[in-house]
């Protein structure tokens, strides 16, 4: 598993890494929502997932040899546990809130992984700072504050995107005890496309295809969902291995709260999706307790600290 350091010189490559996380990552939960739109929500993002998956092996395996690909049966079974909970039980799940919800919104409900991760620690022992705890409180505030009181689809998609938002840092969580295959990449490519088969088995249960034709994909739907699979799930991805390698945790974990930004600035300038004062305020209170929890985080550990994507992307989306 990539850690990243705690100390360094952040670089100009650093930084232009850093820009394709904020950028294609906060413009995924965009593309996300112009995909659904048209398009039978689990089978494309399976579908995306698997491809992309698949491509990262390829690669992978001409690079490196075929050799290279190769896992125990424990580490299979690690990465298809982490495929589960991250692209089908994260990503899986906020595709189908984002048939109901602004993907500002869903961008800024995700937003509060980080703040999950730490209410697990405290579970198994650790125990996070009074800043650290004062960031979580005021987190999940914020999300009650997005919350739309008169809005029944938007509340059942908002339920969504916190169950989603628990699985993904639940599988970040555990991911750092499991018997993973040493090269991140493997790792990735094994996740990828074990969740994506996952998700697309979810959607013919559901009876996707019939419900959503294939034939009924929008030139716009075909577009975004090469965009997710292309930029979301393989560059974006690629660039936040490298940064977890090159960079100060401090810094990569910045996603956290530039991502949303991004999203709700892409959702309203596109989409015109209405950028309410509601939305304003449970936004602002959401990213200022990520950045709380971040900043005294980064504080309390300068020893090397696991930080994983959000759900978009995936590990990758």
């Amino acid at each position: 598993m990539a850690r990243g350091s705690a100390t360094g010189k952040v670089s100009l490559g650093v930084w232009l890494a850093l820009g394709v996380v904020y950028v294609v990552w906060g413009s995924t939960y965009l593309g996300i929502r112009v995909l659904v739109r048209s398009a039978p929500p689990l089978l494309t993002a399976g579908g995306r997932f698997l491809l992309a998956g698949l491509v990262l092996g390829v690669a992978l395996a001409i690079r490196n040899g075929p050799a290279s690909l190769r896992v125990s049966r424990r580490q299979l079974l690690s990465c298809s546990l982490i495929g589960l909970l991250l692209p089908l039980g994260g990503n899986g799940l906020v595709t189908l809130a984002e048939r109901d919800v602004a993907s500002g919104i869903a961008a800024l409900v995700i937003a509060v992984v980080p703040l999950w991760v730490v209410l697990y620690r405290a579970v198994t022992g650790d125990r996070p700072s009074r800043n650290t705890l004062l960031g979580v409180l005021l987190g999940f505030g914020g999300i009650a504050v997005l919350a739309d009181p008169h809005g029944s689809a938007q509340r059942v998609g908002l339920v969504l995107l916190v169950v989603s938002s628990v699985l993904w840092s639940f599988g970040s969580f555990v991911q750092g005890r499991l018997e993973l295959p040493e090269d991140p990449f493997v790792v990735t490519a094994y996740e990828m496309a074990v969740g994506g088969a996952l998700m697309m088995a979810v959607a013919l249960l559901r009876g996707e295809p019939g419900a959503h034709p294939i034939s009924g994909i929008t030139t716009e739907g075909w577009v975004a969902f090469g965009y997710l699979a292309v930029f979301g799930s393989l560059l974006a991805f690629t660039a936040y291995v490298w940064l977890l390698q090159n960079a100060p945790i401090s810094v990569v974990a910045t996603y956290a709260y530039v991502n949303p930004a991004v999203a709700v600035l892409l959702g309203a300038l596109v989409l015109g999706e209405p950028v309410t004062g509601r939305i304003l305020l449970g936004g602002a209170v959401v990213l200022v307790a990520v950045a709380v929890v971040v900043a005294s985080e980064s504080r309390v550990r300068r020893e090397n600290v696991v930080v994983t994507p959000p759900p978009e992307p995936v590990a990758a989306d």
